[in-house]
């Protein structure tokens, strides 16, 4: 007995695929795409602001415990224009981040350099908050008198 190897029957054709039926998945596919696309951008926009902050805690934080470890006085420093952090202990400096170009996050705050002191506490500080934002979306950061960074997300 001479059995074919083929899954489909001889007497069986294929059958293709006809222009309507393309257009009509490329419709579908166009209509998904339109909704789905700015809910992904709108997701990653979030990940990078709630990231962007977190950089903006840490650096602060590494402020507060340079300046403890150091036993001198740490300064943070926020570049408006460029978007950028930087942490300064004495002449060296320990960090520095362009979050504009990494996050594409503009960066605002009530004060440009937050100092801390020896003792972990702020350097002549009042509250200060620093603003990481894209678009309309923020979050802030806010930096106690006692040298404490929280960051609240709207």
């Amino acid at each position: 007995m001479n059995r074919s190897l083929s899954p489909v029957a001889p007497h069986a054709a294929r059958r293709g695929t006809s222009i309507v039926e393309l257009v009509v998945l490329c419709t579908l596919i166009g209509l998904v795409a339109s909704i789905a696309v700015p809910r992904a951008r709108y997701v990653l926009d979030g990940l990078r602001l709630r990231q962007a902050a977190h950089e903006v805690s840490g650096a602060i934080a590494l402020t507060r415990a340079a300046a403890i470890r150091r036993g001198e006085r740490a300064r943070f420093v926020l570049d408006r224009s460029r978007n950028t952090i930087r942490v300064v202990a004495g002449t060296d400096t320990l960090l520095r981040r362009n979050l504009g170009d990494l996050h594409r996050v503009a960066l605002r705050a009530s004060r440009d350099t937050i100092t801390y002191a020896p003792t972990g506490l702020g350097w002549g500080l009042a509250n200060s908050t620093i603003v990481v934002s894209i678009g309309v979306r923020a979050e802030t950061v806010t930096v106690a008198r006692l040298g404490r960074a929280r960051a609240s997300y709207d």
